[in-house]
């Protein structure tokens, strides 16, 4: 036999075998997440929300103007709870804009005031949702840019 049919050959049993190793896998992969929910194997995926526009806010009190802009997503669990986030955004907005423009300056100089402000608003979130649908499934808020001018 020719080597560069026997060469040919080897690349396409290589290939074969690749394939068929990746399929059971998955198959596996499935199997397993089946197994682990007792039903129908469903993936729970986190849906993110941006709010958009950013936040931009004068923050610290009396003297000199200091700003703030906040570019801000959600976590959600499920399309219910990003519906209902859409639907209080005027709700929300006007509630991190006040807890927002509230901060002063020595909160904002160090890391651990920045967490603080992200749990604050996580809670404020929550609570509106709460108070307006009796549940809350908002699983975590991000700051995608914070940028603060002293």
């Amino acid at each position: 036999m020719d080597s560069g049919k026997v060469k040919n050959s080897w690349i396409v049993l290589g290939a074969l075998w690749l394939l068929l190793s990746a399929s059971l896998s998955w198959a596996q992969d499935e199997e397993s997440e089946g197994a682990e929910s007792g039903e129908a194997a469903v993936l729970k995926r986190a849906i993110y929300i941006p709010i958009k526009p950013p936040f931009v806010v004068n923050y610290g009190g009396k003297g000199r103007l200091r700003y703030m802009k906040a570019s801000v997503s959600l976590r959600v669990s499920d399309t219910a709870g990003a519906n209902s986030v859409r639907h209080h955004m005027p709700y929300i907005r006007n509630n991190l804009i006040l807890l927002f423009s509230s901060q002063t300056e020595d909160r904002l100089d160090n890391q651990e005031g920045k967490e603080l402000l992200r749990q604050e608003a996580l809670a404020e979130i929550a609570a509106i949702l709460e108070q307006e649908d009796g549940e809350n499934k908002v699983e975590d808020l991000y700051f995608n840019q914070l940028v603060i001018q002293k």
